[in-house]
């Protein structure tokens, strides 16, 4: 009798799914970086390359927090969360201009100690944010990051690295339109998760409820 594939067995294929998850999220934990790369290096390291076997953001950030709980339960520690996300409160606020939006470890609520909080920044002139961070005397480091735009694809754009108060920052600088169409997730699913001033002061502010 002919065997069925494991990428068409849906038991099969979300044991691979969440053993390449499960991988990713140790990655994460013990050398950092973002999601994607992770994931790809999990599957190129269990040698599983079927897009069936690939597990979305919600599935790796799930063995994420299992993985902190297993082996570092301090890790996840909801008063630095608070903090992490009240000093974002305070740079959107300080880049209102540039229409920001948080995304990232610190949106989702899977930050740890050494989570920089990400920002997206929105300029016509990428060096109109490095302009105000010299006028204001900041230290910053630019990188280059890679985004999927709604309209326009895969590009990078300018990044600013700096600390501040003893909190990291990256703020990546974004095209105007990307405010209001944010760009892909690149693990899938539509538009990847952001939030805008308005909305981090909301989640604070539920947060801070008894």
């Amino acid at each position: 009798m002919k065997r069925r594939s494991t990428s068409s067995d849906p038991a099969a294929a979300g044991a691979r799914r969440q053993r390449v998850a499960s991988e990713a999220a140790r990655l994460l934990a013990q050398g950092g970086g973002d999601m994607a790369t992770a994931r790809r290096k999990a599957a190129e390291r269990l040698g599983l390359r079927d897009p069936a076997f690939l597990p979305g953001a919600d599935e790796i950030r799930e063995a994420l927090q299992a993985y902190h709980r297993l082996f570092s339960p301090g890790h996840l520690d909801p008063d630095r969360l608070r903090r992490q996300r009240e000093a974002a409160l305070a740079a959107m606020d300080h880049f209102s201009e540039f229409e920001p939006r948080l995304t990232g470890a610190v949106l989702d609520g899977s930050a740890g100690p050494g989570d920089a909080v990400v920002l997206h920044l929105h300029a016509e002139d990428p060096d109109a944010v490095a302009h105000l961070l010299a006028d204001r005397g900041a230290p910053a480091r630019q990188q280059r990051r890679r985004v999927h735009l709604a309209a326009g694809g895969a590009t990078e754009v300018p990044c600013w690295e700096l600390v501040a108060d003893d909190q990291a920052f990256e703020l990546w600088v974004l095209p105007p339109s990307a405010a209001r169409q944010a760009p892909r997730d690149p693990l899938g699913g539509g538009a990847l998760p952001r939030a805008s001033l308005a909305a981090v002061a909301r989640l604070l502010e539920a947060s801070n409820k008894p």
